[in-house]
């Protein structure tokens, strides 16, 4: 008789078991010296663990938990640190995706100590308005002035977005509460892709995602970012500039109400995140100068284009904000570390955030409601491309910015699949009302049933959908086998 552990040799694993899987796993102890950052990119088909042993370090300007695992996938993204750290890092396959360490005398460089400057000359704005509120009181906001309004802005994969994270996130570990706004369509923020949207943070962000959870995501360890957002449903402002102009507008106004309401949000400002800019289009710069002028935008940062920073320095000279303020372009290198991510990369990204708002991730999942609708009971509002295809000045700042934005569809099979936003308004409203309307939430078509005349729509939670308009565009494109 054998004695447990003893004399006793446990068989080999057999291929493909959780066992032989395990042992393939890698780890590896990653050293970082000041200013260094560890770089990696992970794409959908692995994960990344990054833990976090020693000394301290943050992603996007958010500091990681000590011993705390961070699981990273569908992300290019990097660590840094400012002193030193040890990371652990953990992949189930070490050869699925990529790292490297960045050095700030490596050939491609650093740019954390220009961000860090950035974000002190911000502070020191914050810093004035905040004792010129506690001087003229809180009655008076209005009075006092605002935070600065900064809008980040350069050519495709410059780092736009992982600036205006960083920024957000050292102003919130600062005491501040920031209202990040996000004027891209083809990204949601807190939101799915095709909507414009805002949101105040007074709280860190999820390390693992890019802005962190949808509010149907469930509940989570991060408290979650109520954002308020409206539906363009296409992927860039030149499809359709007077909508885009148009709900740039209304989202101006709801925000900057916002600021001058709440002292907090109003010392901090705001950090404006935008779509790609190319050089030599047209509706892209009138696009931001119409976001500039809307926002008051007071501080132009533009990342990786003299061009761009040239084209905007003359634009802006001698131009002034409503509250009277110099609006100064500023312009900072390119991150090292941003990547190209083609079309099949963000498409698998697009998808994977439809999927989780409706069905939670890997670490919690959702139990969504499936019911059928008659045709009759719900109204469906399609937003359209611009017929006119404006490419002038005149165009773009048309005063009928609405004409030809919605149109009124009935339910058919061209709808399989697709993703409609329930708006705050009535059915009996007029389009621009429904246009102007802030989303409800978000429903996908699971089935269209023409002989029955019956829509299958799949929701987070139970909700009549009988009394609230649905609108949808041709972006983000219809989801195939969501529920798979």
């Amino acid at each position: 008789m054998s004695i447990p552990g003893l004399g006793h040799i446990a068989p080999a694993p057999p291929p493909g078991s959780a066992a032989a899987a395990a042992a393939l796993v890698e780890t590896t102890t990653v050293k970082l010296q000041p200013f260094w950052e560890y770089r990696f990119e992970v794409p959908a088909s692995t994960t990344l663990t990054v833990r976090l042993l020693s000394g301290t370090a943050e992603k996007d300007g958010t500091e990681l938990a000590p011993n705390t695992p961070y699981v990273f996938t569908r992300m290019n993204s990097k660590i840094n640190t400012w002193q030193t750290c040890e990371l652990e890092v953990t992949s189930p396959n070490p050869d699925g995706y990529h790292a490297y360490t960045s050095t700030p005398s490596s050939p491609e460089g650093t740019s954390l100590v220009s961000y860090f400057n950035l974000h002190m000359k911000l502070e020191g704005l914050r810093a004035h308005v905040q004792r010129t509120i506690a001087a003229a009181g809180e009655n008076n906001i209005s009075a006092a002035g605002m935070g600065p309004r900064i809008l980040v802005c350069g050519p495709a994969h410059s780092g736009k977005t992982s600036l205006v994270r960083t920024l957000a996130a050292w102003a919130t570990r600062m005491g501040g509460q920031p209202m990040v706004v996000n004027t891209d369509p083809a990204h949601g923020m807190l939101a799915l892709p095709g909507t414009l949207s805002a949101a105040v943070f007074a709280t860190i962000m999820d390390l693992t995602t890019e802005w962190g959870g949808t509010p149907s995501s469930g509940p989570t360890a991060i408290p979650v970012k109520l954002p308020l957002s409206y539906l363009y449903g296409l992927r860039s402002p030149e499809e359709n500039p007077k909508l885009y102009r148009a709900l740039i507008s209304r989202l101006a106004a709801a925000t900057t109400s916002r600021l001058a309401e709440d002292p907090d949000v109003c010392k901090s400002g705001m950090v404006i995140d935008t779509g790609d800019l190319s050089a030599t289009s047209t509706i892209g710069h009138e696009a931001l100068a119409h976001v500039v002028s809307e926002f008051s935008v007071n501080v132009v940062v533009t990342l990786g284009s003299e061009r761009i920073t040239a084209d905007l320095t003359r634009r802006f000279a001698g131009q002034k904000t409503t509250l009277g303020e110099d609006i100064v372009v500023v312009g900072l290198d390119r991150s090292g570390g941003a990547v190209e991510r083609d079309a099949a990369f963000m498409q698998s990204v697009t998808e994977a955030v439809i999927k989780e708002y409706f069905f939670g991730d890997v670490r919690r999942n959702l139990s969504p409601h499936t019911q059928q609708v008659p045709f009759d009971a719900v109204t469906i509002w399609k937003v359209v491309e611009d017929p006119t295809n404006a490419s002038s000045d005149d165009d773009f700042y048309d005063p009928a910015a609405s004409e030809s934005s919605l149109e009124k569809v009935e339910p058919s099979l061209a709808m399989a699949s697709c993703i409609l936003a329930v708006v705050y308004a009535s059915v009996h409203d007029d389009p621009d009302t429904i246009r102007d309307a802030n989303i409800m939430g978000y429903v996908w078509v699971a089935g269209v049933d023409e002989a029955k005349r019956k829509l299958k729509l799949t929701a987070p939670v139970p909700t009549r959908l009988g009394d609230r308009p649905m609108v949808f565009g041709n972006y983000p494109e219809p989801v195939i086998g969501l529920t798979g």
